[in-house]
């Protein structure tokens, strides 16, 4: 029989978590890599990393490492630098790093006839193709900026997030950011120290969360039974009052959600510069002119740079949408992996949540190498698994919170039900294993 050989697309955290699932499971594969090494875009260095030079974890390090690999540190929140020594030393304690060509940029996935794919990518020495029997995509989610659109032209320097890379890009210039995520709460904090000044637009509330609370990372507090959506929301809330007051008193908009129902911000050092009047509050962009920005409550300001914390788009580029059964925003898979046609194709990575870690996207990489063991070893069980996939509906990710109808909520999950579904369907996989006959 033919050995059936796989390939995986990128080498961040999801890539690096799919390497060693398959390594594991004994499936033969190998690794591409646009980049010069692993890391993904924990690699400042990355051409298309969007990480800046002061950014860290804002989930702690015991909910966010691998299992069978705890990080090195006793920095409850590390910093990116520690990070990408990590997963350095992961890939290369495991032995994953001699599976991946790097330098090596994916830019095409086409099918075969024998039911395969074929791919083909620029590499060091030139352009190459290589068929294989399935492909898992894991080239991220965090590359490709989202960048809306506005009414009139901004004539000082315009900027993504992503092309944010340290402080000094500030230095004594009037600066706004667009946004209030993790990113543009970072950055606002970065920019106190120096820009001439610091603006920041929003359009909708947050809630904020402390990185501590009762002297212990906040993220592992209540990692036993999870607590009902509605009990949860209702004592979080009234803990968050208690420790970071009501950001609606700083000038942020009143939420229109419920805490958990969009992604909480994890920075409060944002409040305290706004306590001290060091950034200013702004409502929503109306239009630009020039330098000048004009907000929907009828102000203005001049600025220098307009910073846009508007988040990322998902990006598959190298292959058409309807092959991952495209939806909206996101592509509509089973467990946010497989598309339901079972075409060859499996997604790794397209998950956001609170807390999930990678350990989370490394079950996710455990679900696909027991699927493709079956396929060659377990036929019946690799069947009987594409059945209830097909026979829908599918299990509800939500663990009972009811997310915004944002594009970059489109792919997130609740954190519990998501894991304790991928275990199950995980668990039915090898259960189709065949009983060792003794001799």
């Amino acid at each position: 029989m033919r050995e059936q050989r796989y390939a995986v697309i990128g080498a961040g955290p999801s890539g690096l978590s799919a390497a060693r699932a398959l390594q594991k499971a004994g499936i033969v594969f190998d690794g591409y890599e646009a980049s010069r090494g692993v890391g993904g875009l924990w690699d400042i260095e990355n051409p298309r990393s969007t990480m800046y030079e002061s950014a860290h974890l804002i989930s702690s390090r015991t909910t966010t490492e691998f299992t069978e690999f705890p990080m090195d540190t006793t920095a409850d929140y590390p910093s990116h630098r520690t990070l990408i020594r990590y997963f350095r030393d992961f890939a290369d304690h495991f032995g994953l790093t001699e599976h991946f060509r790097f330098e090596t940029k994916v830019t095409a996935l086409t099918p075969t006839d024998g039911g395969g794919w074929m791919l083909r990518a620029d590499s060091p020495d030139g352009p190459m193709e290589r068929a294989y029997a399935g492909v898992i995509l894991a080239n991220g989610t965090l590359a490709e900026p989202n960048i809306p659109q506005f009414r009139g032209e901004f004539t000082g320097e315009l900027l993504h997030t992503s092309a944010y890379k340290s402080a000094e890009q500030l230095t004594g210039r009037r600066v706004l950011i667009i946004g209030a995520g993790n990113s543009g709460c970072d950055i606002a904090v970065d920019a106190v120290h120096h820009a001439a000044s610091i603006d920041l637009s929003v359009r909708r509330g947050y809630y904020f969360v402390p990185r501590y609370l009762f002297g212990r990372p906040s993220d592992t507090l209540n990692q036993g039974r999870p607590l009902p959506p509605r009990i949860k929301q209702f004592i979080d809330t009234r803990v968050l009052q208690a420790f970071t007051g009501d950001p609606v008193r700083f000038g942020f908009p009143k939420p229109d959600y419920r805490i958990y129902e969009s992604h909480p911000i994890v920075n409060t050092l944002v409040l305290n510069h706004l306590g001290q009047g060091d950034i200013t509050m702004r409502p929503d962009i109306d239009r630009f002119d020039g330098r000048t920005v004009h907000f929907r409550d009828g102000s203005s300001a001049e600025y220098d740079l307009v910073l846009l914390a508007t988040g990322y788009t998902l990006d598959y580029p190298f292959v058409e949408r309807g092959a991952l059964n495209w939806r909206g925003f996101a592509p509509s898979l089973y467990l946010n992996v497989f598309p339901p046609s079972f075409n060859g194709l499996y997604v790794m990575g397209m998950i956001e949540a609170s807390g999930i870690g990678w350990q989370g996207r490394y079950e996710q990489g455990e679900l696909i190498a027991q699927y493709l063991a079956a396929l060659e070893h377990r036929p019946q069980a690799a069947a009987a698994f594409r059945r209830r996939v097909q026979d829908r509906p599918w299990p509800d990710l939500t663990g009972g919170y009811h997310y915004l109808g944002l594009e970059r909520m489109s792919y997130y999950v609740n954190k519990d039900a998501y894991r304790r579904e991928v275990r199950a369907a995980t668990d039915a996989l090898r259960a189709g294993e065949p009983t060792a006959v003794r001799a």
